[in-house]
């Protein structure tokens, strides 16, 4: 009941944010920088138009906030240095945010998060995980857990499950082939990575996910959020109460269905 009624009253807030920007910004024109070749996240069909998770989240925000919008594309190495120069307002184009990047930039709240889940075969019942979401250090007795050497999910590993028999890779393409010749028992990757190049494939349909998402911010960072100049602090608001909303409507959930079978983010979202 009170989780309802604090839900309710988010939503309100929201409600009343997007009113109080879209009031004062009446047709507002925005410019959002992507590479436009980052598929599944933003690039052309073959008719020449833009779709992806990054589009739908674009042109989503754009509605709440009573936006018109124009898409730039921009190569990735120029992202920042565009937005810095005015070459368009927002950068909604799968980027992390990180203590660098927010020397030079603002960004919104994540609208995706970056994460880490286990694959494994489905003739194999692995319980490695408590109801907590904990691992159980003994129930990975006697695995062997491939990973790509020097990686966020190499660095969890090597802290939270030290004991584990860990075989490390340079790459995920020897990962996932000593995987399906058995010679790993389990690997750790990013969720959407994984479903993209290996499970949604023919070589991919023995293998399934084995644990919950991993997603602690100390291992894999924040997320990807919208980035945009410093000291807009107002538009900030918007974008995030806008965010808030599409969450709580269920519509970010159905732009990242469209690609994947799970969300890209969290329910309990905040700054």
């Amino acid at each position: 009941m009170r989780f309802m009624l604090f839900r309710k009253l988010s939503t309100l807030a929201s409600a009343i944010m997007l009113m109080s920007f879209a009031s004062g910004v009446n047709a507002e024109n925005l410019r959002v920088g992507m590479e436009c070749t980052y598929a599944p996240f933003n690039y052309k069909t073959a008719d020449g138009e833009l779709a992806g998770y990054d589009v739908d989240v674009a042109k989503g925000v754009a509605r709440l906030i009573d936006a018109d919008i124009e898409f730039v594309c921009q190569e990735w190495d120029g992202m920042i240095p565009a937005l810095l120069a005015n070459k368009f307002d927002l950068v909604i184009a799968s980027m992390s945010i990180t203590e660098k990047r927010m020397e030079k930039i603002d960004f919104s709240g994540p609208y995706r998060f970056s994460t880490g889940q286990m694959v494994g075969p489905k003739s194999i019942e692995m319980n490695l995980f408590d109801d907590n979401g904990n691992p159980i250090p003994e129930n990975f007795d006697g695995l062997r857990v491939g990973l790509e050497r020097a990686t966020t999910y190499s660095n969890w590993f090597e802290e939270i499950l030290p004991g584990a028999n860990v075989v490390l890779y340079d790459g995920s393409e020897p990962l996932y082939l000593d995987l399906q010749n058995g010679r790993v028992d389990l690997i750790m990757t990013n969720p959407m990575k994984a479903h993209l190049k290996f499970l949604s494939k023919e070589n991919g349909a023995g293998f399934e996910f084995k644990s919950p998402v991993v997603d602690e911010e100390k291992y894999f960072g924040i997320g990807v959020g919208i980035g945009m100049r410093k000291g807009q602090e107002q538009l900030k608001a918007s974008l995030n109460a806008a965010l808030k909303e599409l969450i709580n409507s269920g519509e970010l959930e159905t732009y990242a269905r469209k690609i994947f079978p799970f969300k890209l983010h969290k329910d309990e979202w905040g700054l």
